[in-house]
């Protein structure tokens, strides 16, 4: 088997395998990659020590079967069976996504515990499921966003076969499976790669530190290493899409962007494969170039996260307008008007949260509104609350509020994504949790966590500890939940609403332009026509006189009993309500 390792500054390299050591040498047809023979087999263990140095992991190491710090493993991909050969692939468009976290989805916290609860999703009537990271991190629980081996499977999960065996499984569902993956930082934990090379810069800063290399000398290997790496998930492991994490963090100046070289490489895979492959990006830019073809000199991303959505629906359901939701809290009704019909809120207008204009605008007949995801909850905005409370927590005596919420993100023009446990209100919390193994960055990461929200107002006591495993063991799904009330009859409400979509072509139509809306922002009524589907909700707590314009023939769906409008043409929806209805 041939070992390769890519150290473009080193006097020598050996590779350590089974015990037995061997010097590489240098690959005379690639400037800095050092090359060698040796015997080996699924499992085989290995690293290489740079000059003088320690024995390392492989920098594009398949599995770590001790952690980020231990050595590396050989992975025969061939010995996999698949019992979904035939898959086909799930595009995106028309899709229903779900955000789930391995290591709290269940409280075994494996990817064969997860694979058990897939048929929740197909009764729900998903159509993906997006997995947040699963590379090897730090001890046993986590995020997932603080990984190291970019190619490899966390061990704990249950490593690169569990990974299979849940993909598979899914696929098998008729379940298409995102996965998260971060290029924009490395966690300081088990990050050996600047022992190897230019993988990081000082031109650029993040708020991790150095940035990745993408336009410095060397870059050209370390943008290869990434995209490598995207495509391995696609291509080994059959995934049908990745996330991108933050790439407004990717510091790149170089006339190609990274983005679009990446973007190319997964197209020409895609076609190479014969299934559909995609990309969606977490982007803070507010930059329809992103999502823009790249024939039309857009990146050529094929989706991004719209967190403007999510702040002006937040605002709307809990009244919050501080930090960055403050200018969507001043009218939220409004700011839901102007993401539900143009994308951004933020598209050129000025941000008081950044002190500058933010964004520019997104061209609706030329962007359509599957790509952009739109949310009532996300792991970051949940997590990243000091409790981790969801909004079945902030709204605990509102469950109306809940399916208004499902109703609006359900039922707009966006590519819909549901947080896990959002379906039935779940009452447990999702915490920032860690397992550092360094007594002093754990200690580091539990000081910082606090100190940011004492600032706030918090008290110290209030604040969860990350690396207390009460907190992870608190984040984790109750399962008992969704067969009793009150959460039997919210997820009733989400089946109900993914079911319309699958019925109701004008639900999955993208046209953002032909979405027409109405609101009252005093009485906190909110309506929109999309062809011949009205959807109203009613997020104050008196009954409210919506006036439609026309009758609407038939009753889809509705929260709270209600009569289709008489000849007026006005809706009579009771206080925290909503109601879905068809014009013939």
């Amino acid at each position: 088997m041939q070992f390769e390792v890519w150290a473009p500054q080193a006097g020598r390299v050996t590779l350590r395998i089974d015990g037995a050591t061997r010097a590489l040498e240098r690959d005379p047809e690639r400037s800095g990659w050092w090359i060698g023979e040796a015997e080996a087999r699924d499992g085989s263990r290995y690293g290489f020590a740079v000059d003088d140095g320690p024995v390392l992991p492989d920098p594009r190491s398949r599995r770590q079967p001790d952690g980020p710090d231990g050595l590396s493993a050989v992975v025969d991909h061939a010995r996999h069976v698949w019992r979904t050969a035939a898959w086909a692939g799930r595009p995106l468009p028309g899709g229903v996504l779900y955000e789930l976290h391995v290591g709290t989805y269940t409280r075994e916290g494996t990817f064969d515990a997860a694979a058990e609860r897939l048929e929740h999703l197909v009764e729900l009537g998903v159509t993906h499921v997006e997995l947040m990271p699963v590379c090897p991190f730090p001890g046993r629980h986590g995020w997932g966003y603080e990984g190291v081996s970019l190619w490899a499977v966390h061990e704990p999960y249950g490593g690169p076969e569990g990974l299979k065996r849940f993909v598979d499984r899914a696929h098998g569902l008729g379940l298409g499976v995102v996965l998260d993956v971060v290029h924009n930082h490395l966690g300081p934990s088990g990050n050996y790669l600047p022992r190897f090379g230019p993988y990081f810069t000082d031109a650029h800063h993040t708020p991790w530190g150095a940035a990745v290399n993408l336009d410095a000398p060397g870059s050209d290997e370390v943008r290869d290493f990434l995209i490598g790496s995207a495509l391995a998930w696609l291509r080994e492991y059959r995934i049908d899409g990745l996330r991108l994490d933050a790439v407004h963090a990717l510091a790149d100046t170089r006339a190609c962007h990274f983005l679009e070289e990446l973007s190319t490489a997964v197209d020409a895979l895609s076609a190479d494969l014969g299934r559909p492959l995609f990309l969606i990006a977490e982007s803070d830019l507010n930059d329809p170039r992103l999502i823009t073809p790249r024939a039309e000199g857009g990146l050529g991303l094929h989706a991004q996260w719209n967190d403007d959505y999510h702040h002006a629906l937040h605002c709307a359901l809990t009244g919050e307008a501080q930090g960055y939701y403050a200018d969507f809290g001043r009218a939220p009704l409004a700011a839901v008007d102007k993401t539900l019909t143009g994308g951004f809120f933020h598209d050129g207008t000025y941000s008081s949260f950044r002190g500058r204009r933010h964004g520019r605008p997104l061209d609706r007949t030329r962007v359509a509104g599957h790509r952009l995801l739109g949310y009532s909850q996300t792991h970051d905005q949940v997590g990243n609350r000091a409790q981790g409370d969801r909004l079945s927590m902030l709204l605990a005596d509102s469950p109306g509020l809940l399916a208004c919420a499902a109703t609006l993100t359900l039922t707009a023009p966006f590519t819909p994504m549901l947080f896990m446990g959002e379906e039935w209100g779940a009452s447990t919390p999702w915490q920032f949790f860690t397992d550092h193994t360094d007594p002093q960055l754990a200690e580091a990461v539990r000081r910082g966590r606090r100190r940011e929200f004492t600032a706030h107002g918090w008290a110290e006591d209030e604040v969860p500890d990350p690396q207390d495993p009460a907190t992870r063991d608190r984040s984790c799904l109750d399962w008992s939940e969704p067969e009793r009330e009150p959460h039997a009859r919210l997820l009733a409400w989400y089946r109900r609403l993914i079911a319309l979509r699958q019925e109701q072509p004008d639900l999955t139509d993208p046209d953002l332009a032909d979405t027409k809306v109405a609101y009252d922002e005093e009485a906190r009524w909110f309506a929109f026509r999309r062809g011949d589907i009205r959807v109203a909700v009613n997020l104050g707590k008196e009954p409210a006189a919506i006036p439609l314009g026309t009758r609407p023939a038939e009753l889809l769906a509705a929260w709270d009993p209600v009569d289709v409008p008489d000849g007026d043409g006005v809706l009579h929806l009771p206080g925290e309500s909503c109601v879905v209805l068809a014009q013939n």
